[in-house]
């Protein structure tokens, strides 16, 4: 989640005040604040501008970039393996992750050039739900920017945080 000035708004707020962006999808998002410290994630699945799941929860001590990926993997375990879907999170660093950089990690033995990957727990069990569900096409959303879904996911997140 983006820093920003402002309250947090609740899901039903979101609800009443946006309206932009895709009606389909799933859209997640990770909260921390401070980060480190206390921390949540949450997750919603949208048709047409109908919930049909969504989860959230938390974590006391913890990382933003691990709340955007427990977000991803909790969206994962949950949506059908037999669905052409959009899953989108407003974290690069994950999209870019799971997209691009995974498989040659994995492919070196889950290495890195640079040095150790963080969070690579986490790292590997998005990337290998990811490969089970191929039909679930990962896409980044710019935060705070208005879109409905993706400011319904940043509000369950801040719930669970």
């Amino acid at each position: 989640m983006a820093k920003r000035t402002g309250a947090q708004k609740t899901p039903e707020q979101v609800l009443e005040t946006e309206f932009g962006g895709p009606e389909t999808g799933i859209f997640t998002d990770g909260s921390c604040d401070p980060n480190p410290g206390p921390g949540g994630w949450g997750w919603v699945w949208v048709e047409n501008g109908e919930i049909l799941d969504q989860g959230n929860g938390r974590e006391l001590d913890t990382t933003n970039n691990r709340m955007e990926l427990q977000a991803l993997i909790e969206a994962f375990r949950k949506l059908p393996s037999d669905r052409d879907l959009v899953a989108y999170s407003d974290s690069q660093l994950c999209v870019n992750t799971i997209n691009e950089w995974a498989p040659g990690w994995e492919k070196r033995g889950w290495k890195r050039k640079g040095g150790p990957i963080k969070n690579l727990e986490l790292v590997q069990e998005l990337y290998a739900l990811a490969l089970a569900k191929p039909q679930i096409e990962l896409r980044w959303i710019r935060a705070h920017e208005g879109a409905r879904w993706n400011e319904y996911a940043d509000a369950l997140a801040a719930v669970g945080a």
